[in-house]
């Protein structure tokens, strides 16, 4: 084992307590996209007992922090990312340290992120003397809602002194065991656009169908006709999804057919023209069928997330250094994924790896993301700040060539 990896090591053991200790009081305390201020006061303290001068309210509740090396600080720079907003889901898990926000849960992990990015800033600051080179610390805000917090810091000028010549962020991922890992290089997670449809008809009663024009009979079958884009119009090498997630009869019940129907869905895709194509496809294909059964289709769609496509030689580090940290065993490769990240804002401007780290406890029920019963491995709270600190150092050491 390298000295350095058995000092890292050393030093995740002994602050374990106090990154559970951090976790538990960000899952008690989960806020929503655009409202996580007291979270935001909570990371800028822990950050200024580290002896750090954090920088807040970047892109509304952002912080930024920048730990210089002893040695030429400004000669290269490394930028680590966590995420921090929660999810509007009542929680289930029974946990001591529940939600105790009624309707909010960090349930997506973000907790854990957090709390991992200050645990291996911890690190760092200890081992900050022989660093070459600076760290950029970046807590990000309201990764979960449009137009993202990558993009409201970048656009409230966040690397507006400095650009990194790096930056590297990871997601839990409850489908792997703890203590593994796994990376993809290039095009990982897709791109996402949401989609709003209202459909507009002619109301009446339930009894006499023939004098209205029914906007759910019509909702209905722009649901069935959509289905085409993927399984007819998608070539079988170019992976996409569409989802139609929500469908509101308003003013509707069971004798009164409404005027209106909102819908709501995503296009999910990795190639920048078929994600055109998909726009193009669907409001031709919603239109033409509302027009068809006399009624009227207005789509509304809000241009989201870009692919996260990760840089090669950022992601065979992440590899090398995961191996060694881990043992070789417990690192793999992984395979595309259909969710999406506004982390690829960051990734189109400066080389970069998102990777992932198991948080499943083997031999316990799987709990997916996004879920009200996701419970994490607190053990990858020792694991991933040492991980991130190692990959960071090193990535400081080798310094990547573009």
């Amino acid at each position: 084992m390298e000295p350095i990896i058995k000092e890292i090591k050393e030093l995740a053991h002994l602050q374990f307590d106090t990154v559970v200790e951090w976790r538990r009081w960000l899952h008690r305390h989960p806020e929503l996209s655009q409202q996580e201020h007291n979270t935001m006061l909570f990371i800028a303290e822990q950050l200024r007992k580290m002896g750090l001068d954090p920088r807040t309210e970047i892109g509304g509740t952002g912080v930024m922090a920048m730990i210089r090396g002893g040695v030429e600080p400004d000669s290269y720079c490394v930028a680590l990312r966590a995420d921090f907003d929660a999810l509007p889901i009542e929680e289930c898990t029974g946990l001591p340290y529940s939600s105790e926000n009624p309707g909010v849960m960090h349930a997506c992990g973000h907790d854990m992120h957090t709390a991992s990015l200050l645990g291996a800033a911890a690190i760092l600051c200890r081992m900050r003397h022989a660093m070459q080179g600076s760290i950029m610390l970046i807590f990000e805000p309201s990764e979960e809602k449009y137009p993202g917090g990558a993009r409201m810091m970048m656009n409230d000028g966040l690397f507006s002194d400095l650009v990194p010549n790096e930056i590297y962020a990871f997601h839990c991922l409850p489908e792997m065991d703890f203590g593994r890992v796994g990376m993809k290089k290039g095009k990982y997670m897709a791109s996402t656009d949401e989609l709003y449809w209202t459909v507009k008809g002619r109301g009446g009663h339930g009894a006499t169908p023939h004098l209205s024009i029914d906007p759910i009979v019509v909702a209905s079958h722009i649901v069935i006709a959509l289905q085409q884009v993927v399984s007819r119009n998608a070539a079988p090498n170019m992976p996409t999804v569409l989802t139609i997630g929500k469908m509101d009869a308003i003013g509707g019940r069971t004798n009164i057919i409404p005027d209106t129907v909102k819908m709501e869905g995503i296009i999910r895709s990795f190639d920048p023209e078929w994600r055109l194509e998909t726009h193009r496809l669907i409001r031709r294909i919603s239109t033409g069928v509302a027009e068809a059964m006399g009624a009227e289709c207005d789509l509304f769609i809000d241009e989201g997330y870009l692919p996260v496509i990760n840089d090669d030689a950022c992601t065979q580090q992440v590899h090398d250094n995961a191996c060694a940290f881990l043992g070789t065993e417990n690192v793999e490769w992984l395979d595309l994924r259909m969710t999406a990240e506004d982390f690829s804002f960051f990734g189109q401007l400066i080389p970069s790896c998102y990777f992932r780290i198991g948080i499943h406890q083997p031999g316990t029920p799987f709990s997916n993301l996004h879920r009200p019963n996701l419970i994490v491995d607190e053990r990858s709270l020792e694991l991933a700040p040492g991980l991130v600190a190692y990959n960071a150092l090193s990535a400081l050491k080798n310094r990547i060539k573009k």
